[in-house]
């Protein structure tokens, strides 16, 4: 045991600072046979620095202890005959009510004790509980411990029994050991080593099957600590990350000027990364993540390429581009579809789609059929109010096919989510050739297609954000410029965080946030705080801007937390490694992309 558990009373009695003066403790617990002058302790309370308890358990030899407070004096209830250090299971509920102390193991016959009433005025401010220990290294405790409860105002003890397992009675079992499987103790079973199975790393995970079951695995590098359930590490106790600081971790020189940055993960083959670069010439690059930095992996012939995006169909893996230009002029714009090879290791032609200026794709799946969706910005050099498409995937042929036209207007983002069974897919509509005042609209899927379902007003939409936290729906959508019929522009302006209302079964607008030319937003977590990072273009001067991560606060909305230097940045994306988590951001005025690291606590 290499530190001691602790933490202060008020976490658990928040309201009022006096220990009840009714109660149970439940605890079930499992201690090889102890020498007859050792003890240990199952928890304490002490007061400050003292380090005698106000409250407590111990164990010795065959006996069980009760440590009070009370009246200006302390005292011990010791109950005797009580064979715990077996090496075997027991649950044991010690229940105060009155001038009563009732210790009750494996739901046996109870074990009374008439003494002076608990007292109702024992104060806990200030004090710690300390489990396994009494702050000292001295009587830490050396067994193995399921569940331990306080349960005020009630003996629990008829909650739990009858029991057809008394010895694992569960009150409050954490549910990561639930569902072990607890072995019997007996004497023709052998002794389990996985008992004292520890495996400590610095990041990277240790196998976790059969033979692991039970074993214990110690993480340095996020502070946690994980049990082998036979198939997955599950966690026991880890220490939650907060976000301290940003720092530059890599400079990525790209091939050109890049509009989108697509990060994705092929099993056994590692992280990957694909940049939309601008140049016709020089195409678009795939880079792999590799010793803690991203290297140049492979090139694909693009032509102004906007935007990446990596799916799966069953066992295959895609990465389709959206070419917002046609390969030789005056022809017809293509985008194409690559599939990976896991023989060549890399990305192969598998699939050309005729688009009209194509700006993203969205994959997803509904009912166990993939979906591509394309944002057809325009046709021609006018002509921004055409039809998207959405194509569906073929089985037999093996290729995609068109499923579904929709008419959108200057399109430039197609965002897929799902709330309960429903499937929807918002589309940020940007410029209708007058203005970019338009609305960009909300589908829901019916019928098998989809149909509109809610219209927003949105200003040069670029692009659509879902999350939610905890059971809330956000849609954030970012507004990169406003452009009246009559031809003013202002870049400057609000972007928009919409919420689902239950009651009218639309989003209404939560929180509005000032951006400068705003071209994306990114949601991501670190521990228990939530974040979005918003992508700050161009203030009508300059396109070198500070974006902003904003945290969320609840009540107050997400605030400013975090102003990060760029330069024209057009896509945020995170991600993350073994060795922690980053951002990446590119630029679409300058052939370098940034990797950030961010510093947690």
């Amino acid at each position: 045991m290499g530190y001691l558990f602790s933490f202060p009373a008020s976490q658990l009695f928040i309201n009022c600072n006096f220990f009840p003066a009714e109660f149970s403790i439940v605890v079930t617990l499992k201690i090889p046979q102890m020498a007859p002058e050792k003890s240990e302790y199952i928890f304490t309370l002490l007061e400050g620095d003292s380090d005698e308890p106000l409250l407590g358990l111990r164990l010795s030899q065959n006996k069980f202890h009760f440590l009070q407070k009370g009246h200006g004096s302390r005292k011990r209830i010791t109950f005797k005959a009580v064979g715990l250090d077996d090496n075997r299971w027991h649950t044991v509920v010690l229940a105060v009510t009155g001038c009563y102390t009732i210790l009750t193991v494996d739901c046996g016959t109870p074990l009374e004790v008439f003494e002076r009433s608990f007292p109702d005025d024992l104060d806990t401010t200030g004090s710690t509980f300390f489990i396994a220990s009494r702050r000292r290294w001295n009587g830490l405790f050396s067994g193995l411990m399921r569940q331990l409860v306080l349960l005020p105002g009630s003996d629990a003890t008829s909650q739990i029994c009858p029991s057809s397992e008394p010895q694992l009675s569960a009150l409050s079992v954490p549910p990561a050991l639930l569902h072990l499987p607890i072995k019997p103790s007996s004497t023709d079973l052998p002794l389990h080593p996985y008992e004292a199975e520890v495996r400590v790393t610095a990041g990277m995970s240790p196998p976790c099957g059969h033979s692991e079951e039970g074993h214990l695995w110690f993480n340095t590098l996020k502070r946690g600590l994980f049990l082998c359930d036979g198939i997955v590490w599950l966690t026991m106790l880890q220490v939650k990350e907060k976000l301290d600081y940003v720092e530059d971790h890599q400079d990525l020189f790209t091939n050109s000027e890049t509009f989108d940055i697509e990060v994705f993960h092929i099993p056994s083959v590692g992280l990957f990364m694909a940049t939309a670069n601008r140049d016709s010439n020089l195409g678009s690059g795939i880079y792999k993540w590799t010793d803690g930095r991203f290297e140049r992996y492979q090139n694909i012939s693009t032509y102004d390429a906007q935007a990446w995006q990596y799916f799966t169909v069953g066992k295959k893996k895609f990465l389709v581009v959206a070419n917002c230009r046609s390969k030789d002029a005056g022809n017809q714009e293509q985008s194409v579809i690559y599939k990976w090879s896991s023989r060549k290791l890399k990305f192969i032609h598998y699939q050309t789609l005729i688009t009209h200026s194509a700006r993203d794709w969205e994959a997803f799946s509904i009912q166990d059929e993939t979906f591509l969706a394309v944002a057809n910005h325009r046709q021609g050099g006018r002509n921004h109010n055409i039809d998207s498409v959405i194509y569906k995937w073929n089985p037999v042929a093996q290729f995609f096919e068109v499923n579904q036209t929709i008419p959108t207007t200057g399109a430039y983002d197609w965002e897929f989510f799902t709330i309960g069974p429903y499937y929807f897919l918002a589309v940020a509509n940007t410029f209708n050739g007058r203005s970019t005042v338009i609305d960009s609209t909300i589908y829901i899927w019916l019928g098998g297609m989809f149909q509109p379902y809610q219209s927003i007003t949105t200003f040069g939409a670029i692009d659509w954000e879902m999350f939610q936290i905890e059971n809330r729906v956000f849609l954030a959508v970012a507004n990169s410029q406003m452009l009246t019929e009559e031809g003013k522009i202002l870049y400057s302006i609000n972007s928009t965080i919409y919420e689902l209302s239950m009651t009218s079964q639309t989003f209404i607008k939560f929180q509005e946030i000032e951006t400068n030319s705003a071209l994306d937003w990114e949601y991501f977590t670190v521990g228990d705080d939530k974040f979005l990072v918003v992508a700050n273009s161009y203030d009508g001067n300059s396109y070198s801007l500070n974006s902003v991560i904003y945290r969320w606060q609840g009540y107050e909305g997400f605030i400013p937390v975090h102003r990060l230097s760029t330069n024209g940045c057009r896509d945020w994306e995170y991600f993350n490694t073994t060795d922690g988590s980053y951002l990446i951001y590119s630029s679409a005025r300058a052939a370098l992309s940034k990797v950030l690291k961010l510093r947690t606590i």
